[in-house]
């Protein structure tokens, strides 16, 4: 008996290891020594700081444990800078001129994948908007200009939502799928139900549809649709 109960609790123990996170961080952004770093989780209708650290050199660290995986946020005071998973594991966060990178744990790895495409993805966006200034500078017939560009745009419009749409039903039954989804929804000024969110929607399984995020957000949206619907009439 007193084998077992050792056994048990050496599990236990193993068990509460597993289960804590750490995070590492380096940043060679001179302005950001001395700041506070936070990270934010939901809670109900609010966020609630569960975390901090001081950026001190270059370095900060910040640990703990996680009860379940989390979709978080790290704030620099009170801007947000980039949606990371609180999960168990090390995570290491990156931060230079050129953006964020927080690697180093299975859903935080996928993540960090997905924002890298989404980045060179707005980046080819933000070429064809010069492009369409530079043909008008060469003198370039308008037709001709608004054609190129219009099409342009549509392929990438087209592949950024192909990118969202395969990233979300990929992640369907884990934190990072509804987290998306949530993304898409504010990049507009109030809830709707695009097309593709529509579509992502249809194919959802029960544990999607029933996110508490994802529930909240879509009960918002219909009922928006349904007054510019009755407006309409």
């Amino acid at each position: 008996m007193y084998r077992l109960c050792l056994f048990l609790c050496c599990a236990l123990l193993c068990a509460s290891c597993s289960k804590k996170y750490k995070i590492e961080g380096t940043s060679s952004v001179s302005i950001l020594d001395g700041k506070m770093l936070f990270i934010k989780v939901p809670s109900g209708d609010r966020l609630v700081n569960i975390d901090s650290a001081e950026v001190i050199h270059g370095l900060f660290k910040m640990e703990g444990k996680v009860d379940s995986t989390v979709l978080a946020s790290l704030y620099m005071d009170e801007d947000c800078i980039m949606p990371l998973v609180i999960e168990p594991g090390n995570i290491e966060i990156q931060i230079d001129n050129a953006g964020i990178a927080i690697k180093g744990t299975p859903l935080n790895d996928c993540f960090n994948e997905f924002v890298m495409k989404k980045n060179s993805l707005d980046d080819r966006a933000y070429e064809v908007e010069h492009e369409e200034s530079r043909m008008i500078m060469d003198g370039k017939d308008l037709r001709t200009v608004h054609e190129e560009i219009s099409r342009k745009r549509q392929q990438l419009v087209d592949e950024m939502n192909s990118l969202a749409k395969s990233f979300i039903k990929d992640n369907y039954e884990n934190v990072l799928g509804p987290g998306v989804f949530i993304m898409l929804g504010n990049g507009m000024p109030y809830p709707l139900l695009t097309p593709l969110m529509e579509e992502i929607m249809d194919g959802a399984p029960d544990a999607f549809k029933n996110n508490f995020m994802v529930r909240a957000y879509v009960d918002a949206a219909q009922q928006n649709m349904e007054q510019m619907k009755r407006a309409g009439n």
